[in-house]
């Protein structure tokens, strides 16, 4: 089985979070999620998270605390997925590697297809907003 250090940004902005829809030939295709994604080895987790942030949606972010360290096991794969608070800084957001884009109130996060990883950092976001 394969695993993966991976790590999410709970971009927050105007009381909303943004949430991605991975693309529809990726694995949990069409799922929402915190944008983010694996590390390259040796790779600090902060900088791989803007990294990914700038090739996904092309917008540059700061990355402030943890917000929770998820352990999931899928069908094919293991990951510890390291979930971040952060707050947009500046570009125009592009869908570059994702699907689709939406910012949303964390209460609307419920309503969302969202990948079963990522459900954790909704819980602790509604536990702390």
């Amino acid at each position: 089985m394969k695993q993966f250090v991976v790590t999410a940004a709970v971009i927050e902005q105007d009381g909303k979070v943004l949430v991605a829809q991975r693309k529809p030939d990726r694995h949990m295709g069409l799922k929402w999620e915190f944008p983010g994604g694996k590390l390259e080895w040796g790779e600090e987790p902060r900088a791989g998270l803007k990294r990914e942030i700038a090739e996904e949606l092309g917008i540059e972010i700061s990355v402030a605390d943890v917000l929770d360290v998820v352990s999931h096991t899928y069908e094919d794969r293991h990951i510890v997925l390291i979930g971040y608070r952060c707050r947009y800084l500046h570009g125009e957001l592009r869908l570059l590697d994702v699907q689709d884009v939406r910012w949303v109130l964390p209460s609307e996060l419920r309503s969302l297809e969202m990948a079963p990883a990522d459900w954790p950092l909704v819980a602790r976001l509604l536990d702390v907003t």
